[in-house]
């Protein structure tokens, strides 16, 4: 089994089942993250794993942890495995700070409807699609059943973050942003839009889940914005979607994968980490059994038993 779809032990506290990661309860107190093979698009998880994606973005966010441990600390203790990272349990703060430098996704999609305020930001009229703005803006939104825009006032008056919380998370999430943007712009990729969550660690801001990854990021490749900024395509996930799109039958979208496209999702996404981290993917050649390898690693680390 070369993929990891699923993984599950009576041996750990399950503590949340996401589209993607699952969270257990460590037997030191900590939280440890299981990054699956997973792929969800139009909010629907597909049932095909796509090969070495749970790995490539455990990878990514841990090379991108460690990269900007100089702006701000973060929750990672370790990498038990390539799919799983042990990390410090941190009260999650409920707003996701995303950040733009582009118009495009769904700003552009109200843009075009007339929207010219987002999240408290205005925009000026005119702008074209993918149009590049003369700096990043912050669009915050709230982390519920359905997240939504919110301005940095609302925030505070409806009592999710204080003032001065909100103005630590906006400052660091551009200080990330463009650190990230720097770095991939010198390997040729467009660091669109991200997304980024905080916690509070003994009263102290860290930043938690993931960084700069195909599924929290938006990416682009220099050379084809260059070409033509309205046709650029987003790395990585993009091509599924527009495969689901290409292939919608009845108002329904396929729920699995074919094995050419499952196999071509695979090589952009071990082509990404490539790409970023300037080295192959460690387990990228690897066919052999990732959910007992993942097994044979926590029970090597302590955290799980022989059964």
């Amino acid at each position: 089994m070369n993929t990891l779809n699923h993984f599950d032990t009576p041996q750990l506290e399950l503590l949340h089942r996401g589209k993607v990661r699952d969270s257990y309860r460590a037997p030191s107190g900590e939280r440890l993250i299981v990054v699956t093979d997973r792929l969800s698009a139009f909010d629907s998880v597909l049932e095909t794993p796509v090969a070495h994606k749970g790995a490539v973005l455990n990878g990514l966010a841990a090379f991108w942890f460690d990269k900007t441990r100089h702006i701000i600390p973060n929750h990672v203790i370790s990498l038990l495995d390539p799919n799983v990272t042990l990390a410090k349990e941190a009260e999650p703060i409920r707003v996701e700070m995303v950040v733009r430098n582009y118009l495009t996704g769904s700003m552009l999609r109200g843009y075009q409807q007339g929207q010219r305020t987002f999240s408290g930001v205005t925009v000026p009229d005119g702008l074209t699609k993918h149009q590049k703005f003369p700096e990043p803006i912050v669009t915050p939104t709230t982390k519920e059943e359905s997240d939504r825009e919110i301005t940095p006032e609302n925030l505070v008056s409806e009592g999710w973050v204080s003032a001065e919380l909100y103005e630590k998370m906006r400052v660091k999430s551009l200080e990330l942003f463009n650190f990230a943007s720097q770095w991939m712009a010198e390997r040729g990729i467009i660091l669109v839009d991200t997304k980024y969550e905080f916690g509070l660690l003994d009263g102290e801001l860290i930043l938690i889940d993931e960084i700069h990854t195909p599924d929290s990021s938006r990416f682009w490749s220099a050379e084809d914005y260059a070409k033509n900024p309205e046709t650029a395509e987003q790395m990585d996930k993009e091509y599924v979607r527009q495969w689901l799109i290409a292939n919608k039958k009845d108002g329904q979208y396929p729920r699995a994968l074919t094995p050419e496209v499952s196999a071509e999702a695979t090589r952009r996404y071990l082509d990404i980490y490539e790409r970023i981290t300037g080295t192959p993917l460690p387990t990228g050649n690897s066919s052999g059994d990732v959910h007992a390898r993942l097994v044979d690693n926590l029970v090597r680390a302590g955290i799980m038993k022989n059964d």
